[in-house]
């Protein structure tokens, strides 16, 4: 089967998945509407190009708080374009205990680790009610072809993504406890701050076991240092709302003396 035959199996494949399980639903936003355009798709793109791009992405499909967007093992079909909400990524270790390895929220595109294999490495469970766009990566692989931009565009996502398990192994290799947290809650306020949201007050969607999990920490050590980054001035923290009272003190966190 050529190519271009395998893209239209595949955007068939969509609306009877539709009909079948119910969270599947044609789009009433377009992409070149959306306000995260910026964040999930390369600037600069042509309007004709635009426009053959919001055919690609035919549907968006909600999952609920707990529920897994794929899980690892399942057969790759589909990267997806984070549209509200907040997602967890894990893997599980030979022990069976679960690892968190990331998290995601609006604009950023979860599924890409389901190239190379054709199955998806690690489970995407969201942490709160979550609504997503859906790219059949067979369409998105043909389209990149043609339009060289979109192609930059997917291969800067994968280094972002090599970058950023580069910057994990660095956090569980080489940071102390307290570097681990204030990198990551700069991270968070960086993020947030180029959506538009406060950059200095927002809500953890992750438990602290969670975030633990991610930073190599026990729960223990992470709750202990949420109330010491409070006690020092830094934070102030009321269950999961946190508002960063001193960033420049918590950059100076990470250039302190071990």
């Amino acid at each position: 089967m050529s190519t271009a035959n395998e893209a239209r199996a595949t955007a068939k494949v969509v609306p009877l998945r539709s009909l079948e399980n119910g969270n599947l639903r044609r789009f009433e936003v377009t992409c070149s509407s959306c306000n995260l355009r910026e964040l999930c798709l390369p600037k600069g793109l042509a309007e004709e190009d635009m426009a053959r791009m919001e055919r690609i992405v035919y549907a968006r499909r909600r999952i609920r708080r707990g529920e897994a967007l794929f899980n690892a093992g399942d057969e790759f079909h589909s990267v997806y374009a984070v549209r509200s909400g907040f997602f967890k990524t894990t893997i599980l270790n030979e022990d069976g205990r679960e690892q968190v390895t990331g998290f995601n929220m609006p604009g950023e595109l979860i599924g890409m680790d389901g190239i190379g294999t054709g199955s998806y490495h690690g489970n995407a469970v969201a942490l709160e009610d979550c609504e997503v766009c859906v790219l059949p990566f067979s369409l998105v692989e043909e389209l990149g072809r043609e339009i060289p931009t979109l192609q930059r565009h997917l291969h800067c996502v994968l280094s972002r993504e090599i970058v950023r398990d580069h910057g994990v192994m660095m956090l569980l290799g080489s940071m102390r406890a307290e570097e681990r947290l204030a990198v990551f809650l700069l991270n968070l306020s960086r993020r947030f701050m180029r959506r538009g949201y406060s950059q200095s007050d927002f809500h953890l969607r992750m438990t602290r076991e969670e975030i633990g999990s991610y930073l190599g920490l026990k729960l223990e050590t992470v709750s202990r240092l949420f109330s010491k980054f409070q006690e020092d001035g830094l934070i102030e923290v009321q269950q999961k709302h946190v508002r960063i009272r001193n960033i420049d003190g918590l950059e100076q966190v990470l250039g302190s003396k071990h």
